[in-house]
Parts: structure tokens; sequence; C-alpha cells
């Protein structure tokens, strides 16, 4: 019984997806040295240095700082110093 519900709620869920983040992607920029170098700061020391590296807005950095405190964050703030992505879903979402 429990896997025919599990089975029947995964099913509506996927059924009835939302575009929740539709239009919330930022843009990426080239990569170059600078980035590269940003991309360890955030993955090595901290999130969010390699944004604060990059000149990002004060917000990005401040949210990449906080959610810096769980340690799979650090992934995706290596990947965004690296690839110098403007804008994104921090902006007026979180």
């Amino acid at each position: 019984m429990k896997k025919l519900l599990a089975t029947t709620l995964l099913a509506i869920l996927l059924a009835t997806a939302a575009p929740v983040m539709a239009g919330t992607h930022g843009k990426n920029g080239t990569i170059t040295a600078r980035s590269i170098g940003a991309g360890f700061l955030s993955l090595i020391i901290w999130p969010g240095l390699g944004q604060a590296v990059n000149d990002q807005p004060y917000e990005k950095n401040a949210t990449h700082a906080v959610l810096g405190l769980t340690g799979i964050f650090r992934i995706w703030s290596c990947y965004d110093a690296v690839v110098d992505r403007q804008g994104g879903v921090w902006k007026n979402r979180i």
C-alpha cells in the first residue's frame, strides 16, 4: 500500500510540475584566469569570495557567503565564479 501511495504521489508531482525557475537563470560570462582564480577561492576558502573577485553585487556575495555554511554549496559557488555568471536566482528571489 505504501509503494502504491508513494508512486501515485510521485506521478502527481511530476505531472503537475510548474516552471518554478523560469526566467531566473543568470547569464554566463567568459572564463578567464581571473574567474578561475575566483572559482578556486569559492571552492577552497569560502563561497562568496569568488563572487567578490568577479565584482558581483553585495547581495550575491552575502547570499553565497551565508549559504556557504552548507558544504555542498561550495561546488555551485565555484561553478558560478568560474563562468562569471551575472544575475541569477538570488536576485529578488531569496
